[in-house]
């Protein structure tokens, strides 16, 4: 499969050699980056009251002191599909002082315990 030679075009290829099957809808984390939080929580309520269909978190990040909304789309990975909707949400998040910061896709990797809590059930010599 060819990917264009630029930022999006990498990293479709990376998750292709990954492993990770780009024909099927994954939920893609779109992250908008903002200096003040009343301009976030602007943005997390304008974002709120559209027809957007996907999940927004809004968040504080501790390394960079800014504040980060991240929109998460159910949808094929496709280069046109990603930079099409990067380019819409960049026009968003300007109208309330934000530009966004990429995108990503979180994969479940094996190893991973974060669905192990799923199962347990604590006892009463549970240490958690």
């Amino acid at each position: 499969m060819q990917f264009p030679d630029d930022d999006n075009g990498k990293m479709l290829e990376a998750m292709a050699d990954a492993g990770i099957d780009l024909s099927k809808a994954l939920d893609v984390d779109f992250f908008l980056v903002f200096e003040d939080q009343r301009d976030a929580e602007s943005a997390l309520e304008e974002l709120g009251k559209s027809d957007l269909e996907g999940e927004i978190e809004l968040l504080l990040n501790d390394e960079s002191g800014k504040w980060e909304l991240i929109v998460c789309l159910n949808m094929v990975p496709d280069y046109d599909a990603i930079v099409e909707q990067e380019i819409s949400l960049h026009e968003f998040a300007q109208e309330f002082g934000g530009v966004t910061d990429g995108w990503g896709v979180m994969q479940h990797q094996e190893g991973d315990d974060d669905f192990a809590d799923d199962a347990h059930e604590c006892g009463d010599d549970c240490k958690h």
